[in-house]
């Protein structure tokens, strides 16, 4: 099942306090960037955010999802509170790798 545009404007608002967020459609599902870094996505529906010890921390009683067949897992974002969402990804940020460099053809 492919997550809905509405659904995807729900997560978008509860990230509104932050700058620079962004997405991308992929496969019918949507990857979250902030400051040009993957934090998470939507999948069936579902705002999954990439497990770092900042998320598990912030988060501790966020249940594990797995967003697709192979993948790992990640935390099944059940609340609704911006604040500690924008604390979350602002802690995350720190901890997840810059994004790789493209080779130019």
């Amino acid at each position: 099942m492919s997550s809905t545009d509405q659904y995807l404007e729900f997560v978008l608002d509860l990230l509104s306090e932050l700058d620079d967020v962004a997405n991308r459609k992929m496969m019918g599902e949507y990857v979250l960037y902030y400051r040009g870094k993957v934090i998470g996505g939507i999948y069936d529906d579902r705002f999954l955010l990439k497990v770092t010890p900042a998320s598990e921390r912030l988060l501790p009683e966020a249940p594990r999802a797995i967003p697709y067949e192979g993948a790992k897992e990640m935390l099944l974002v059940e609340v609704e509170d911006r604040g500690l969402l924008c604390d979350v990804v602002s802690a995350m940020w720190e901890e997840l790798p810059a994004p790789k460099q493209r080779k130019k053809k």
